[in-house]
């Protein structure tokens, strides 16, 4: 069984408005169950894509494996407003593209309410990804990458933006973990290429900060090669997800199990990284802790 805590509502970036959105989630829930998936944070709504009220409808039709996540801009989201969000449906909240850093004091409404009810926190981490993978391939040398890059040039979101790594750091959550001890923060892609030791630091102090292991090949590879797992982040601190299209799902699977192998984690072990961390996070399973 495994919990996907980063799995995207389906979304056509180039062209919006021609978009099946009940096939797409049709067709993004067969993959999530194809690659053994059982339960997915469904992120959804806000500036990102359909209205909060719309995209809830679309998830209710896999009830059984999607769990609403709520995408929120906190420059406008409120206090008020999670609550409302929390009526109508949604188990958890994700922020993304912050124009101050996570722990900036306005955003404290927002945390305050999460931790009253109980939401769970997904945070990006690091540079955000997207387009061209620059570390592994080129223009220059892959057709595939010089028609990326047209497409990024010619796309609506070519345009500028306001957002930057540094207000998306790992230490940011140790400050909101020290205010609102009982919110859970789950810090994505291992706290992003270039801050895993910052991100090791805060999941090894703060009881209520987790990481997800999404974020592609290269920090798969990271989890690895620089002795993540098990060393650095505790089994107990990490869950997975798949941040990623449909076609690519089954994939990261393989690669989890592959890590699994390499760094040679016990049955139990896996089982936590794959569900029952996210299971405990979220609600579903009560955590049990060693006796006295």
């Amino acid at each position: 069984m495994i919990w996907d805590v980063h799995c995207h509502f389906p979304r056509n970036w180039q062209d919006p408005d021609n978009f099946d959105n009940a096939k797409e989630i049709d067709a993004r829930a067969d993959a999530l169950r194809a690659a053994g998936v059982v339960r997915a944070s469904l992120l959804s709504g806000g500036r990102f894509g359909l209205p909060y009220d719309e995209s809830l409808t679309y998830a209710r039709r896999h009830e059984d494996l999607f769990v609403p996540s709520a995408m929120i801009d906190p420059e406008e989201i409120t206090y008020r407003d999670v609550k409302e969000l929390h009526e109508m449906g949604y188990v958890s909240l994700k922020m993304i593209g912050v124009r101050r850093p996570y722990d900036d004091y306005a955003y404290f409404g927002v945390y305050q309410a999460a931790e009253e009810l109980g939401m769970p926190i997904l945070m990006h981490m690091g540079v955000i990804g997207g387009g061209i993978d620059y570390s592994i391939t080129h223009p220059r040398r892959d057709p595939d990458a010089a028609q990326r890059l047209r497409e990024m040039k010619s796309s609506p979101r070519a345009r500028g933006r306001d957002t930057s790594a540094t207000r998306m750091r790992p230490f940011h959550m140790d400050t909101i973990a020290n205010n609102f001890p009982d919110l859970t923060l789950i810090g994505a892609h291992m706290g992003g290429t270039g801050n895993y030791d910052e991100a090791a630091s805060v999941t090894r102090w703060r009881h209520n900060v987790y990481l997800d292991m999404s974020g592609g090949e290269t920090i798969e590879r990271h989890a690895v090669e620089r002795r993540l797992i098990g060393h650095e982040i505790g089994v107990e601190k990490l869950t997975w997800g798949s941040d990623c299209g449909n076609d690519e799902i089954a994939d990261h699977v393989t690669n989890l199990e592959r890590i699994f192998e390499q760094v040679g984690l016990t049955e139990d072990e896996r089982h936590r990284i794959r569900y029952q961390n996210a299971a405990e996070i979220f609600g579903e399973a009560e955590p049990v802790h060693a006796a006295e």
